[in-house]
Parts: C-alpha cells; structure tokens; sequence
C-alpha cells in the first residue's frame, strides 16, 4: 500500500477544516467520529487530519458524504476508503483518482464503482 499521508498529500488539521468551513471544532470531530467525514493520523505528531480536497469554498465537498456512505457499505476501513478515493484510475473518464472526479461533480460513476468494491 502507498503510504497514505504522501497519497494524499495535502491534509488539514481539524482547527483548520473547522476554520474553512465555519463550524467549531467539536462539531468537525462529530462529523469524524459519526463517520461523515473520512480523516487519518498524520504527521510526527500523529494528528488527525482530513484531506484538504474534502474541503471546497467554504464547505465540505457535497457529494463526499454519500460517497462515504457507499465506501462503508462496501465495509471499507477509513483508510482503504481514503486510498481508494485518492489512488490513481486510468479506467476512469477524466484523468486522476475518484477524488477527481468528485471535485469535478462527477459523482455518479464513483458512487456505482463503490458499490461494486462490496462484491
């Protein structure tokens, strides 16, 4: 497996991901440990972190919670299901990884591939 963290690459802190979207701290650690939001330790410090690609104009993607609703019913762990989010697909329409096409608002052929990880 790639290491996730350089995967990724950009992370933000849950201060941060607060601060970008104009909730309280809590509120954005609810939305982890509810299983709304997908995050992973990183860093030296092992902190938790979501990717920065969660986050878009002042809120979280729109179409990431029912993509994240999909990955876990296809009983994915939080990091498989970030791996798969952000690991490279040639097959796919648009060049990139699923995360691509999430930002690009293409949600519907990602949440049909999720799906099928279950079988």
């Amino acid at each position: 497996m790639a290491d996730l963290e350089d995967l990724v690459g950009e992370w933000l802190s849950v201060p941060e991901v607060a601060e970008a979207i104009g909730l309280r701290q809590r509120q954005v650690r609810k939305m982890i440990t509810d299983g709304d939001l997908l995050s992973h330790r990183v860093g030296p410090n092992a902190a938790i972190g979501v990717p920065a690609a969660f986050v878009r104009d002042g809120e979280i993607l729109p179409s990431l919670q029912g993509t994240v609703t999909v990955l876990r019913d296809a009983r994915l762990p939080d990091e498989e299901a970030l791996e798969w989010l952000f690991t490279p697909d040639e097959t796919l329409p648009l060049p990139g990884a699923p995360i691509h096409m999430l930002l690009a608002g293409r949600k519907a052929e990602i949440r049909k591939r999720a799906s099928e990880l279950a079988f």
